[in-house]
């Protein structure tokens, strides 16, 4: 599976740069790199457009999945994710204000983005545990969180009618606007945690066991639980700084993944963001040439594809089928 991924991967990068309004053959990139990237029009195309937003798509696509992932096993919620429960909110709502205040990308963007998201991700958390709340009840106090936070969010934008600007296309998510400044301190951030993820697969297993077998087995559950949710957000929020609010992409790929090669976080992990990273890029890839010359934003086909995803694992759910 790794190996299938990999593929998946560098084919839609592949397609993502090559692809768009102006093509680019092989040819144009390998002469941009001999001759110098200004010295063509095709070379300006690859290093200012194409490749900083390929990139883009890559790194959220993989740190959403990877984010999805990781929540739903903490909340033991096949139907929780970033976008879901509010943690997608919570960072647009750091962002936008950020925005208001001028900072406009850089590591204070990335910053308050995790706080946002890691304020609401807690939020969420400690609710489901104090009320004994049910899946259900989780998500219903997600779009609760959702509607909420995008009121104040749309109340910012009010008061700061430049901000209104990015608003709309941020609001469902784009890679149009991303610019290396706001990608690598995102990208940076994302690569760390997603390594520290990695290192601690066998403690994810083993809190996703429920918290009486995980103290028996000697864990400190609620602060290994802190823990994830801390990295979890740090990867949600990172992603919604680059590219806003795209959804349902920690909902569609761990779900996939799961169905080909188990719960096993050793192995859903890398998995999630391999092919978290080639959804995205190709969803955006689509999003640009479907309707050339228009351009959509790529939140729009996420959402198309993942409302009724979500509407039908919500009613295999309640159905009593066996779950993923």
């Amino acid at each position: 599976m790794a190996a299938v991924g990999v593929i998946s991967l560098l084919a839609a990068a592949f397609l993502g740069i090559t692809l768009g309004s102006t093509p680019l053959s092989f040819e144009e990139i390998r002469l941009a790199f001999i001759n110098g990237f200004d010295s063509s029009a095709g070379g300006r195309i690859f290093l200012y457009v194409r490749l900083p937003r390929t990139l883009a798509a890559i790194v959220c696509g993989g740190a959403l999945a990877v984010s999805g992932a990781v929540i739903q096993g903490v909340l033991a919620n096949r139907l929780a994710s970033p976008s879901v429960i509010g943690v997608n909110s919570g960072a647009g709502l750091a962002v936008t204000l950020c925005t208001a205040l001028g900072i406009f990308g850089g590591w204070q963007l990335s910053l308050c983005a995790f706080m946002g998201a890691f304020s609401v991700v807690m939020l969420v958390s400690l609710c489901a545990r104090k009320w004994g709340a049910s899946r259900g009840t989780v998500i219903l106090l997600g779009v609760a969180v959702n509607s909420l936070l995008g009121a104040i969010s749309d109340a910012v934008v009010t008061f700061f009618p430049d901000v209104g600007v990015m608003s709309n296309n941020f609001k469902v998510g784009e890679f149009s606007s991303v610019t290396y400044e706001r990608l690598i301190p995102a990208a940076i951030l994302i690569s760390v945690t997603v390594i520290l993820l990695l290192t601690l697969t066998n403690e994810l297993d083993v809190l996703t066991l429920g918290d009486e077998n995980a103290k028996g087995l000697g864990m400190n559950t609620s602060f290994m639980r802190t823990v994830f949710l801390l990295l979890s957000a740090l990867l949600a929020g990172c992603a919604v700084s680059i590219a806003g609010l795209v959804s349902f992409v920690g909902l569609i790929v761990p779900h996939g993944v799961r169905r080909l090669a188990g719960s096993r976080s050793s192995a859903l992990i890398p998995l999630c963001g391999l092919f978290g990273g080639a959804f995205v890029c190709i969803c955006d890839t689509l999003a640009r040439t479907v309707f050339a010359p228009y351009e959509i934003p790529v939140g729009i086909i996420m959402s198309f594809l993942g409302a009724p995803f979500f509407v039908f694992v919500l009613i295999k759910g309640k159905g009593g089928h066996s779950r993923d």
